[in-house]
């Protein structure tokens, strides 16, 4: 920014000291100091708060652009998509695969629900009538 170098530096250092005196001299380099860095301070607070304000309106515009693709764009395409896997439906199930009418999710677990349980048997154990047809019970 400026370009100051050390010998300018002490130049200005050596008239300060001759003009102000020893007394003043560091009273007012700490005054100096302090204007300086508030001027430093408010430098820096004015550059991130232009970044912050760049990197928000980065941001609105981006979700303008999201909003312009729309609702009715998304269900056009899923639409489309449902379509399609309709077409090769039949490439994946069997015809006995098939179902006749498949009611939609939520009814299904509604009925699932209100049918009753039906009691499992288990299938290792033997019925009356089995036992009596085993070769060992026939005379």
């Amino acid at each position: 920014m400026f370009d100051i170098g050390f010998v300018e530096l002490l130049i200005c250092g050596v008239i300060a000291l001759l003009v102000l005196g020893p007394e003043r001299l560091p009273t007012a380099a700490r005054a100096a100091g302090r204007w300086i860095g508030g001027a430093r301070r408010m430098v820096s607070q004015f550059s991130s708060e232009l970044d912050r304000q760049l990197k928000a309106e980065e941001l609105r515009e981006e979700l303008r652009k999201a909003g312009d693709v729309g609702l009715d764009d998304v269900q056009k395409s899923v639409r489309g998509a449902l379509d399609e896997a309709k077409k090769y439906e039949h490439m994946v199930l069997s015809d006995e695969d098939k179902p006749k009418h498949r009611p939609a999710p939520a009814t299904r677990r509604v009925a699932e629900s209100t049918e009753p349980e039906k009691p499992e048997t288990d299938q290792n154990e033997e019925t009356p009538k089995q036992q009596d047809s085993t070769p060992e019970h026939r005379s």
